[in-house]
């Protein structure tokens, strides 16, 4: 008996946050009828993220402020941190149309600034908007591409990606895209092995969205509390939820985020990391690529989480020098917080503390005012005030913090003679001075200084295409596939996958007839 279907589109999207928004848009504009459903009302981890988009190669902002930079170092760059993850064909596309890329989210009402931020940080404040949102000063790196700032920050008070994807949600909406919120896909329409719709749950409740507003923020910072209005929001759409079957004439496109608010799922792929914040939203449940399993689809890159170890700002404490237990240097302390995040976690047992002296202290607390956004300056203190442990010698403050004090004090002599296997930079690198101070950076659940991660597997799909291998009719975009950013993260990268990613997807399933 054929199914009945209660709805009909061209293109179904699943998930309407950054790369759902850019798929959309894309297929619309290709000429398809499209359908966007999400879960809550829209938006995703997109929507609560800083808004930056990794981008280079010559674009429009970096000329405006005078920035150079070319395709050739944008890709000699990401070639290091994005591994083998995607072909050297794919991360050259992406590098050379980059420019084009922000122009096109420029055209859809996305606001950029081109006033460069003058010092190294995790994210700028309201005075800067392109600033170095990576490792490109770092070593080995700029050994090998010309370093350049790439991070894009979205124009906008904050925490900009809410403006990010108002202009994306907008732009979509314009150009005739239906968006159907509170509305959760259950499963997938299979019909002579190919992809043909989806089965979901809908309701209308406004109870619903005030519970996942609250779950989003503040519930991003306080993770306990977000599961618990989480159980409350699940509770409802099992009590209120009706079945509708919406059918895709030619593609159905995957972009419901990652995994990072599944705890099971965190367990089963990255243990390590259960520790860290889930930096995203209920809604990061892993749905998505169970779908795309449920028909066939496989995963990769499962195991790889972006855990974020930012020592600034302060940019003055890039100058102190980041121990293990055993007291020895393991990294360039201006690395991108990833980059220590993953190695603190993975070969350091997740303990790490940063050697600094009262020179660097009071230039640190000096910046905090002019350097920090709100979150920022609440770590800022807590670092600086809380997580704090002084000496008046090098043994002294090592006994004191449970480090090593013959292996902190060889560090110390080391770094004082400027020398730095790590390759950072000379300027970075002075000899410290009584007395001393270690800062505690170790990861774990600390609300003062937490730990924010986000996961990067996701289903493998056709790199030309998007298409969810070997799943015919089925597409799959942003956290919810394996993408540019799926070996390593740098900020911007993610968005600018997602669309990347999104608008391939969009495109291609729009095409399918």
């Amino acid at each position: 008996m054929p199914l009945e279907w209660d709805e009909h589109a061209d293109v179904v999207v699943v998930g309407f946050g950054g790369a759902g928004a850019c798929a959309a848009l894309e297929a619309a504009r290709a000429g398809a009828s499209v359908l966007a459903i999400d879960r809550f009302t829209g938006g995703g981890a997109t929507a609560v993220s800083g808004g930056i988009v990794y981008a280079g190669g010559g674009t429009s902002v970096q000329k405006a402020a005078g920035v150079v930079d070319t395709v050739d170092d944008m890709a000699v760059y990401l070639r290091q941190e994005v591994g083998d993850v995607v072909s050297d064909a794919t991360l050259r596309e992406f590098c050379a149309s980059s420019a084009d890329m922000v122009d096109w989210l420029t055209e859809a009402g996305v606001p950029f600034d081109s006033t460069v931020c003058p010092y190294k940080t995790s994210y700028p404040t309201n005075d800067y908007y392109l600033y170095y949102s990576g490792s490109e000063n770092a070593w080995p790196y700029r050994s090998s591409a010309a370093p350049a700032p790439r991070g894009h920050r979205t124009h906008g008070r904050g925490t900009s990606g809410r403006v990010f994807f108002a202009a994306l949600a907008s732009a979509a909406r314009a150009a005739g895209v239906r968006v159907l919120p509170q509305t959760t896909a259950t499963s997938l329409v299979v019909e002579d092995g190919r992809v043909v719709g989806v089965e979901c749950r809908t309701l209308r409740s406004r109870w619903h969205a005030v519970l996942h507003r609250y779950a989003t923020k503040p519930g991003l910072y306080i993770p306990g509390f977000a599961r618990k209005l989480h159980r409350r929001i699940s509770a409802l759409e099992d009590r209120r939820g009706r079945v509708v079957r919406i059918r895709a004439r030619r593609g159905v496109v995957l972009s419901a985020g990652g995994f990072v608010n599944n705890r099971a799922m965190v367990r089963a792929h990255a243990p390590e990391f259960r520790g860290g914040l889930p930096l995203g939203t209920q809604g990061d449940d892993g749905s998505g690529i169970r779908l795309g399993e449920s028909v066939g689809g496989v995963t990769d890159r499962m195991s790889t989480v972006s855990a974020w170890r930012f020592l600034t700002p302060p940019s003055a404490l890039l100058r102190g020098a980041l121990v293990d237990a055993s007291g020895s240097r393991f990294v360039d302390e201006s690395s991108y917080g990833a980059a220590i995040g993953s190695r603190l976690v993975r070969e350091r047992g997740g303990k790490a503390w940063l050697l600094v002296d009262e020179t660097i202290l009071r230039d640190a607390r000096r910046q905090i005012r002019r350097e920090t956004l709100w979150f920022q300056r609440l770590s800022a203190h807590y670092l600086l005030r809380v997580a704090l442990v002084r000496g008046p010698s090098v043994e002294e403050v090592a006994r004191r913090s449970g480090v090593d004090p013959a292996g902190l004090a060889a560090t110390v002599a080391a770094y004082g003679r400027g020398e730095d296997a790590f390759g950072k930079l000379p300027e970075l690198v002075a000899p410290l001075a009584a007395p001393y101070a270690l800062i505690d950076c170790s990861y774990g659940p600390r609300l003062g200084y937490p730990c924010p991660m986000l996961t990067l597997g996701g289903l493998v799909v056709d790199e030309k295409t998007g298409q969810v291998l070997d799943v015919p009719g089925l597409y799959a975009a942003g956290r919810t596939a394996v993408g540019i950013c799926s070996n390593s993260y740098v900020s911007g990268l993610s968005l600018a996958d997602c669309v990347f990613s999104g608008r391939r997807a969009g495109r291609h399933a729009a095409k399918i007839v």
